[in-house]
């Protein structure tokens, strides 16, 4: 698909006639680009100088709308009309608090603060007639405040709020008088303020302002039912941003050095289908909202093609002398992105049946080849909240760690000019057409406080910490590291289950064939011929699947595998007296086969599925697991599989994954008690003789504190590692009870749905294991505040989350993860020997080269090198999952197509780890491990029975001895002729 893609993109590009154009190579370049490697989190600074702000605009933070003069501007009469619940009277009161917005902004150590001026407070009716001193002298006191601290002003003229009475008396920016209106303003305030600012943006976001302003009237003036006023207004804009960048240019440029842009938002949009079609759809998408001002900026002072083909007469043109003057007028490119534009005020019908997405870095790239490698300054990025979220928004943190991250790889990785990114917003405020109920800021304002109290976010604290690092530098825990397991390290592959051949295909076949020698060798079956049935007691090399699976086995290289039984399959009536002697034989061929290819095997006696029980018919009742009898019933199963296959297996499993979710704490009690009497049955009756090892696996995904600063998210996160990991773990590993956390959550809800463990049963189970075994596949991160009652779970009042800069497959892949995990089963039962029994990723089935899965192995087996090398884990072993996608459709490193088994570049990069015994470091000596040792097949005979083994030995003598007489008789008969 992403070669079909790329030669699209090369064909549209090669056929484009003007240079514009040259940004449809942004999708086709980032289709090549090496999956996953290229998604994976960079670990890395931003250059020396790079910009570093915060912004807000005026009328969403300063409140004081009729304070000292200030004349009403356009939303503060559009915020009293229609429906509409709430104003920006008072905001955030920013014009009361310059010394708390001066705090924060210290506090966040920015080098730039982003703000808006407010027209009608410096002119009251917009025009220099109308000049208010107090109004003026409020943004002097706030440069020079700024200047204190040593932050940069990055100053916005126009940010959406027209005074109201250029509105009424011209029509606003309908009217193209406005145009020399908005340059004498420019000139105002570029001879009060402009030998302090060097960042000028004359008119934020004109999409919003032309389409959404005069056209939907979503906002400000809110005037709709023309659907051509936006592109007049939308000239008029251009043409004032002109007028004002000349005049800079000459009159100021000279003596004050800044430099001046029009701030322009657009979101991203990605091609519905591989097709030409589809992306000049995406093109054409692009133009109609960034080109529509980007081009005559930035290319030859004209609208897109795509919009002129379009719209036709519907959208104003320019003279030649007014192209002339609009192109070229903007010294850096100011592209704003975030919530305030991308999903929110982008219709389907400027989509073009394409796919909306928040790409930041395929914009920064698409800008950066469609106008020439502008420098490009983010004037505002950021996400949002819910309006009732206080100070922890760890939702609005990851949203900026992603966007700032795509920022660092377009710099790093893409070559794109970067020069400075702005988070938005510094505080609350009133968020336009949203009110209050979204919050945007990296501080939280208390609006019902009189001082409207800041106090610092969780997104602040990251803010702050990106900044002092400038970037994300790689810190030693990132790197890969380099080392090896030990010797004896358990290298396996893991299968929910095994293909099973209960009739020896062997001999399955009774007809007669021909070999046809003379022509092309192939068998010719004989009609009407057949043997008869062969009358013998089956092998177990008559099993063709036996060989098939054992020889796929032994190709990854591993020496342990691990498979399911089917309780139900082995035992159909529930009664082990009456088991499936035939599929029991079959599993000891199995595992028999197994040992003689040198490969452990590992089975596992119940493995839970949500789709089905595998309960025996007669236990399989609506209560299922509840019903009193199923803890005895199990323990006998497992006497029976213990006594059936306990010469080959030495590794057991009793339960795979019980601790699920939808297992409820009365059926968890029946299995802990299942598990610890088939854990004590084989520790008294067969390990003296086995000499084997028995525990349960408990599935255990990590969870991380969204923000593991705040003691709020960390107690989230050990409860939930309490309910669905301790829960388990603690009566078997620990105390032989519940987790006391689990309990006293429970008992502060009233809950008596959590069992007691009587003092028999609290012995019975506690002790039971050998060894502590996981499955880990993914990591979630949680937090206290609720956000998304989808993902929220209330009766642990914990919001489950994931880091946006994750990579997903569906689930997320954090390989340190599975260190934390390891970790924490160490930090709670100490030295207990850890297998990660599973282990994997599901990727489409249909990628042979499934680069994802070679990621993923390298990476989570490098975590579980760390956590045994570095922080002292037992760990003695590690599983990938999965063998095959016949049997775990999406996890499996082999393949299938019709009947053709494939094997899978991940399978090559396993065995290539296991051989290697992890990661050695380059040019040390060779591990020295002793070999092998080859399995002995008649040593169980000699063991079993001394006297039978010697009578087999000698009669194996015998043998030899008349083989050798017959041979040699032979060949000297052979030499007389």
């Amino acid at each position: 698909m992403s070669g079909l893609l790329a030669l699209l993109i090369f064909l549209a590009f090669t056929s484009a006639a003007t240079k514009p154009n040259a940004g449809l190579k942004t999708w086709g370049r980032f289709s090549k680009l090496p999956y996953p490697g290229d998604k994976a989190f960079l670990y890395d600074t931003f250059p020396g100088d790079f910009i570093w702000a915060v912004g807000t605009a005026a009328y969403q933070v300063e409140g004081a709308f009729e304070k000292d003069g200030k004349g009403l501007s356009i939303w503060d009469t559009f915020t009293r009309g229609g429906n509409r619940m709430a104003t920006g009277d008072v905001g955030s009161d920013s014009y009361h608090n310059i010394h708390a917005d001066i705090r924060a902004i210290r506090q966040l150590g920015v080098s730039h603060y982003r703000f808006s001026l407010s027209w009608s407070r410096i002119f009251p009716n917009g025009t220099r007639g109308s000049y208010n001193e107090i109004g003026t002298n409020y943004y002097r006191t706030l440069i020079k405040r700024l200047k204190e601290i040593r932050v940069q002003p990055v100053v916005t003229l126009y940010q959406w709020d027209l005074p109201n009475h250029l509105q009424q008396t011209l029509g606003g920016w309908t009217n193209p008088e406005l145009v020399a209106i908005f340059r004498d303003y420019a000139d105002f305030c570029f001879q009060t303020f402009g030998n302090d600012v060097k960042y000028w943006i004359t008119i934020d976001n004109p999409f919003v302002v032309a389409r959404h302003g005069y056209g939907t009237g979503v906002v400000a003036p809110g005037i709709k039912n023309d659907p051509d006023l936006p592109f007049r207004v939308g000239h008029n804009l251009l043409k004032a941003h002109a007028a004002a960048w000349h005049l800079y240019h000459r009159h100021y440029r000279p003596r004050q050095q800044g430099k001046l842009s029009m701030a322009l938002a657009s979101h991203w949009i990605k091609p519905s289908r591989t097709r030409l079609e589809s992306l000049r759809e995406c093109q054409c998408s692009l133009d109609h909202v960034l080109g529509w001002f980007a081009r005559p900026l930035f290319t030859d002072g004209d609208y897109p093609p795509c919009m002129k083909a379009r719209l036709g007469s519907r959208l104003p043109s320019f003279t030649p002398e007014e192209r002339e003057q609009v192109k070229g007028t903007a010294d850096f490119f100011a592209l704003s992105h975030g919530a305030a534009l991308s999903f929110q005020l982008i219709n389907d019908s400027l989509k073009f049946g394409q796919h909306e997405d928040l790409d930041l870095r395929m914009l920064l790239y698409w800008v950066n080849a469609e106008y020439d490698k502008p420098p490009i300054f983010v004037v505002q990025s950021g996400w949002y909240v819910l309006g009732n979220t206080k100070t922890e928004d760890p939702k609005h943190m990851y949203y900026l760690k992603r966007f700032i991250a795509e920022a660092l790889k377009s710099i790093i990785i893409d070559g794109v000019n970067v020069i400075g990114y702005t988070a938005w917003s510094l505080i609350d405020g009133f968020e336009w057409h949203r009110e209050y109920g979204i919050r945007r800021g990296l501080y939280y304002v208390d609006f019902n406080t009189p001082d409207m109290k800041r106090e610092p976010k969780t997104s602040a604290t990251f803010y702050r910490n990106v900044i002092q690092r400038n970037g994300f530098p790689e810190l030693p825990e990132n790197r890969p590291a380099q080392g090896i397991f030990p010797c004896d390290f358990a290298w396996g592959v893991s299968a929910n289950s095994i293909q099973v051949e209960t009739t020896p295909s062997q001999f399955a076949d009774l007809s007669v064939y021909l070999w046809n020698i003379s022509n092309n060798g192939e068998l010719m079956r004989l009609e009407g011929f057949s043997v008869p049935p062969v009358r013998r007691t089956p092998h177990c090399a008559d099993y063709a699947t036996i060989r098939q699976q054992v020889d796929e086995i032994r190709q990854v290289g591993v020496n342990h595998f691990h498979f399911s039984l089917n309780w139900s399959a082995v035992v159909p009536t529930g009664d082990v007296a009456h088991p499936n002697t035939t599929l029991l034989g079959y599993y000891r061929c199995f595992t028999h086969q197994l040992l003689q290819a040198n490969i452990t095997p590992v089975v596992t006696l119940w493995h839970h599925t949500r789709q089905r029980s595998s309960l025996p018919a007669p236990l399989d009742t609506a209560n299922k697991w509840l019903n009193s009898e199923i803890p005895e019933a199990f323990a006998d199963y497992a006497r029976l599989c213990y006594r059936e296959l306990g010469a080959h297996v030495k590794m057991w499993i009793t339960l795979n994954e019980p601790n699920d979710d939808m297992v409820s704490y009365q059926e968890g009690h029946q299995m802990l008690l299942a598990h610890a009497l088939a854990w004590r049955a084989y520790d008294l009756e067969f390990r003296r003789a086995q000499r084997g090892k028995v525990s349960l696996a408990l599935h255990m995904d990590w969870v991380e504190p969204a923000f593991s600063f705040s003691r709020e998210d960390v107690e989230p996160a050990k409860r939930v590692l309490d309910f669905r990991v301790g829960w388990f773990a603690e009566p078997i590993f620990g105390s032989g009870d519940y987790p006391l956390g689990m309990r006293s959550w429970l008992r502060q809800l009233n809950s008596l749905d959590l069992p007691v463990f009587n003092e028999g049963d609290r012995q019975l189970v506690k002790g039971t294991y050998d060894f502590f075994a996981i499955s880990h596949f993914s990591t979630k991160l949680v937090t206290h505040a609720k956000e998304d009652s989808y993902t929220y779970t209330a009766m642990l009042e914990v919001q489950h989350m994931i880091d946006t800069t994750w990579i997903m497959s569906p689930r997320p892949v954090v390989p340190w993860g599975l260190r934390k995990a390891l970790n924490w089963v160490r930090e709670h039962y100490c030295d207990v020997p850890v297998y990660v029994m599973a282990n994997g990723v599901q990727e489409d089935p249909a990628h042979f080269k499934d680069s994802l899965r070679v990621y993923y192995l390298y990476n989570y087996i490098n975590e579980a090198l760390k956590a045994y090398t570095l922080d002292g884990v037992n760990l003695k072993g590690y599983f990938a999952y999965a063998l095959s996608d016949q049997r775990d459709p999406g996890f499996g490193m082999y393949g299938q197509v019709h009947e053709e088994v494939i094997i899978k570049a991940s399978l090559s990069n396993y065995r290539n780890i296991i051989q290697h015994n992890g990661f050695p470091i380059q040019g040390a000596a060779p591990q020295q491990c002793p070999s092998m040792p080859q399995p002995c097949l008649g040593c169980h005979v000699l063991a079993k029975g001394p006297v039978v083994g010697f009578l087999t030995l000698v009669g194996s003598g015998v043998l030899i001895t008349l083989g050798l007489i017959i041979y040699y008789t032979a060949r000297r008969h052979k030499e007389c002729y």
